[in-house]
């Protein structure tokens, strides 16, 4: 080949190799691979660019092609060769500075401190038994003490669950929430295990006396999620003199297997809610233990968010978990409508997935699916993730509890975000041809009174109306039942709606929480003056209930007591008692319910 002719292919192949290696590097970043990674990769992209220079260029096209496709399957190999490796996350830091040693039921530790010395940070502290081997599926049995002193500034495995790609997290960060950081120190991948019955703590620095707890579930739909994410990190309200405890417990097929067998087999004759049992033995852990750090074990604020704000709800009307706290906190579900819309099944649902589970794994006794490897297990998590009526954590469906009046806390703070669906109908397309059918399968004979209160004339009135649907269902409606019912039951309620739009995630499902909790990052651009003005008043007012109850202080906006679910605080650009935005949505599910329960 001329040198003329090489000229002209030269702009070609350097494009397309630069843009190669942008992409390739990118994915790199994104997929977390290790630093011998990104070496091998540049070694084999100048390797490829020597040859393709000195060799190749005079060859016919097929070589070029098969020059490339080479440098495709060794960057493949690299790329599944040089994952990060697993990982247990720090507390703080690998160098935070050590607290002085605690005392608890079952041994010594120390925690670590936050950088300036105002927070105190213990994690990985252990208990229950690993649910493992003969422990698979059966209450959670005390911690065996410890010898020396344990270093809880490492938090222990997320508990096992389906794990998606790393790269596809970082996705989720880039385009769901826009916070996606490039750094150095990231490279990992994180712990996964059936052992992660441990708790963390935060509390004020230094010697406290009786201080407020509040106890955090995690969400992510009883399958997923992980103690030590940012935005409910118990950092913020420590600083606000409110001590922190959340923890890992057992998900999806593992927390909430139903089987007639495993039923048979314990001592209590329960199957199905052993992820809520781990809550309740955490709870346990904290009346006995958190005085250690300066908590008082008679004030306890129960909390959570999604999953987790419908295991609180579970919690206060189970008989087990009566006396282990004083107030709960709901943020974005409950289980407390007639009929619950997520989390929740009939125990013969429940006995019926657990007998398909077993078939899909062609195993015939409860001897031979624990010895099924948990990552195995694990693929039947999104069958195996719902609460149920088991006869012993819960006698009877919260709503039926509720309507007797039986409840375990004295004062309820609950509420929604104003754009919850916009999360879950990302890629779901409404359209005039299949809104009605939508209507029908939410409000079945309703559906045409439906229909006439919200027409769609086109598409964005038809997707702008199932999303106000869905929003209602899934969360709002919840809300207004769970209202409802402390009005009954003459409990003082406090219901918010969340709207504050930001740079980051917004008033999207779980957008609330690094508002509610004081975490907002301070160097962070997606946030301005008067989101951290926000976040300064909304984890006042969760301080304060924690505190006595009554989330109303000096200096805040009055926050009423709600009484029927009509009008809640608007939490966003103003700060001022609202409308519910879904009360004719309620009214049709009302009468929904009305007619279910005759039939009933």
């Amino acid at each position: 080949m001329n040198t003329k002719a090489r000229k002209k292919l030269h702009p070609v192949f350097w494009i397309f190799t630069v843009l190669t290696a942008l992409v390739w590097f990118f994915y790199l970043e994104i997929n977390k691979n290790s630093l011998s990674g990104w070496i091998q990769s540049l070694v084999v992209f100048l390797v490829y660019i020597t040859i393709s220079i000195k060799l190749l260029w005079d060859k016919r096209g097929f070589w070029r092609l098969g020059a490339f496709l080479l440098l495709l399957v060794l960057l493949w190999a690299i790329g599944q060769g040089t994952l990060g490796p697993y990982k247990a996350r720090p507390a703080v830091s690998e160098d935070a500075k050590p607290t002085e040693i605690v005392t608890v039921r079952d041994g010594q530790l120390t925690g670590v401190y936050t950088p300036d010395g105002a927070v105190e940070v213990y994690t990985g502290i252990p208990y229950a038994k690993p649910p493992v081997g003969e422990l698979r599926w059966r209450e959670p049995q005390d911690p065996e003490p410890w010898k020396g002193v344990l270093a809880a500034d490492h938090f222990a495995p997320m508990s096992m669950q389906p794990q998606a790609p790393a790269w596809y997290n970082s996705m989720a960060q880039i385009i769901g929430y826009h916070d996606y950081e490039i750094r150095l120190d990231d490279n990992f991948r994180d712990l996964n295990s059936e052992d992660a019955l441990y708790l963390n703590i935060w509390k004020p620095a230094g010697a406290q006396e009786d201080l407020p707890v509040l106890v955090y579930i995690h969400g992510g739909s009883l399958q997923t999620g992980q103690p030590w994410y940012a935005d409910y990190s118990g950092e913020g309200l420590a600083r606000k003199g409110v001590i922190v405890v959340n923890m890992g417990y057992r998900l999806g097929v593992f927390g909430f297997l139903a089987d007639e067998e495993l039923a048979a087999e314990s001592p209590n004759g329960t199957t199905g809610n052993y992820g809520l049992l781990d809550q309740i033995k955490a709870l346990e852990w904290v009346r006995d233990n958190i005085a250690a750090f300066g908590g008082d074990p008679d004030n306890v604020t129960l909390a959570g968010e999604s999953a987790g704000a419908a295991c609180v709800s579970a919690l206060c009307v189970s008989p087990l978990a009566k006396g282990l706290f004083r107030r709960a906190i709901m943020e974005s579900s409950t289980v407390n409508a007639p009929e619950p819309a997520h989390s929740f099944r009939s125990l013969e649902e429940a006995l019926e997935t657990g007998r398909q589970t077993r078939e899909r794994f062609g195993v015939s006794s409860l001897a031979e699916l624990r010895q099924l490897d948990a990552r195995t297990l694990a693929e039947a998590t999104d069958e195996n993730h719902h609460m149920t009526v088991d006869g012993y954590v819960l006698t009877e469906t919260p709503y039926e509890s509720s309507r007797k009046g039986v409840h375990n806390e004295e004062a309820v703070l609950h509420g929604f975000n104003a754009d919850e669906a916009d999360a879950f109908l990302v890629f779901d397309r409404i359209t005039v041809y299949n809104y009605e059918s939508r209507l029908e399968a939410m409000f079945g004979e309703l559906a045409p009174e439906a229909l006439s209160l919200f027409p769609a004339a086109s598409d964005g009135e038809a997707s702008a109306n199932w999303r106000a649907m869905y929003s209602a269902y899934f969360f709002g409606y919840g809300h207004y039942c769970r209202t409802r019912q402390a009005a009954e039951q003459g409990v003082p309620c406090y219901e918010y709606l969340f709207s504050k739009t930001n740079g980051r995630l917004g008033p999207w499902h779980s957008g609330e929480e690094v508002y509610c909790y004081g975490n907002i990052p301070a160097g962070s651009k997606l946030y301005d003056d008067s989101d951290r003005a926000l976040a300064e008043l909304f984890s006042s007012y969760f301080a304060n209930f924690c505190k006595t109850g009554d989330p109303n202080g000096p200096g805040l906006p009055r926050w009423e007591p709600a009484s029927d679910g009509r009008t809640l605080l608007e939490l966003g650009e103003q700060v001022a008692p609202v409308g519910d935005p879904y009360l004719s949505i309620y009214e049709l599910f009302d009468k929904k319910y009305a007619d279910w329960e005759r039939m009933d």
